[in-house]
């Protein structure tokens, strides 16, 4: 029985995680910002779980939440999924948009880096273990009015393959899993299509076989991880012609 600790439980691409998770019988520490809809899913789910309200933000929260539930499983931890994110455009030449700058860098990055810290000693003591950072296609190459979602999401990708290598040694994979669109609250107020939308109980189950495979990195669904590669290939000049103009997702405080 899998030990799964999430982040972003309470809304999206981690509540779907959850459920797939404990439809499979893991014990599940779940944590989110609103506690009546942790308790909410805790209480829809098969199995005893543990809930954290908690802002990811908020490192010796998020420490301590993790700490609890690693002694809430006797020392070891199967998987932790990173999946905490927020989304918005930003401008740099709007001063105002540098708090939510900041706060999209704090929650997609550095709180993926503040999750993973207190699981890898018991980890490395049992010298197996997951770590999960979840990603985005549109962190593949840097969208208009979005330089604050693409560049973290990017540096997410980089962050992982960098303790990938350290960890290795060890018996501690480190997984990228890279979402197109999936459909969830954060995608629902995008003014513009989304190819190859994706149900979230879909991507979940197939996130949490890329995870059981311990694949380095995952794009899905498929098709979109054929268009990031084309992205990726194609020179600067063509790309920027072609994506200048692309439409914005709309600037908003965090």
């Amino acid at each position: 029985m899998d030990r799964v600790f999430i982040t972003g439980a309470s809304s999206g691409l981690g509540r779907a995680l959850a459920q797939q998770y404990a439809a499979r019988g893991a014990t599940l520490g779940l944590l989110g910002r609103r506690e009546d809809a942790l308790r909410e899913l805790a209480g829809s789910l098969p199995g005893a779980h543990r809930c954290y309200a908690v802002d990811v933000r908020d490192r010796p929260a998020l420490h301590a939440a993790a700490q609890d539930f690693i002694a809430f499983c006797q020392g070891r931890v199967d998987v932790v999924v990173a999946s905490a994110g927020i989304s918005a455009g930003t401008l740099t030449d709007h001063g105002e948009d540098y708090d939510v700058f900041k706060a999209i860098v704090d929650t997609n990055l550095l709180a993926t880096v503040a999750t993973f810290e207190p699981f890898i000693a018991s980890m490395r003591a049992a010298g197996s273990g997951r770590l999960v950072g979840i990603a985005s296609v549109a962190g593949v190459r840097g969208l208009p009015g979005a330089g604050a979602y693409s560049a973290s999401k990017s540096a997410v990708v980089t962050y992982c393959e960098s303790l990938r290598l350290e960890l290795a040694a060890q018996g501690i994979q480190v997984v990228t899993i890279a979402p197109g669109y999936i459909k969830t609250a954060m995608t629902a107020h995008n003014p513009y299509s989304m190819p190859f939308l994706m149900e979230a109980d879909a991507f979940a189950k197939r996130a949490q076989a890329a995870i059981s495979r311990g694949a380095s990195y995952t794009v899905i669904p498929w098709q979109m991880g054929v268009v990031a590669k084309l992205m990726r290939l194609l020179p600067n000049a063509v790309y920027d012609r072609l994506a200048r103009n692309a439409p914005r997702k709309p600037r908003k405080a965090v």
